[in-house]
């Protein structure tokens, strides 16, 4: 198996278990993550190589500017094949730039939001090389998103 680079990016909470939850997959492979400097996050990543991103980031803009900045130098370091990521906020400013960079996306919806789109799905949906989505009905949202099932 081809060993990939990839950066994982996710707020803490349920985004974050969503991510982990992928653990059979991105264990096999070399991984940086983006998320938040929070209990959950210290004790889920223990030992994996980390960035912390600034929160909160619901409708802050002053911590969305300083997180583009974050994304850039985590990018530029890491160097990843593709990006990952279940939202929510900390994920776009490293979709847009990975998209400059030429860095392949992976966009996973989150499970709880079935017939509403998230912002962060709305904002991450035109940069995502790949949408996937949880459920059926998430596709009225997101019609060419695959279908994937429960993460967890």
């Amino acid at each position: 198996m081809r060993v990939v680079r990839v950066l994982l990016a996710g707020s803490t909470g349920g985004h974050l278990s969503q991510l982990y939850a992928l653990r059979p997959w991105w264990s096999e492979h070399d991984r940086h993550w983006i998320t938040f400097d929070k209990p959950d996050a210290r004790s889920l990543l223990a030992g994996e190589s980390i960035t912390w991103a600034f929160h909160p980031t619901t409708r802050n803009i002053p911590n969305l500017l300083r997180n583009f900045g974050v994304a850039a130098k985590a990018l530029r370091r890491f160097r990843p094949d593709v990006v990952v990521s279940t939202g929510a906020a900390v994920a776009v400013p490293v979709f847009y730039l990975a998209r400059l960079l030429n860095i392949r996306t992976v966009y996973i919806e989150v499970y709880d939001r079935i017939d509403t789109a998230t912002l962060t799905g709305r904002l991450c949906h035109p940069v995502s090389d790949l949408f996937l989505v949880q459920w059926e009905e998430q596709l009225k949202m997101y019609p060419k998103a695959t279908v994937i099932g429960q993460l967890m």
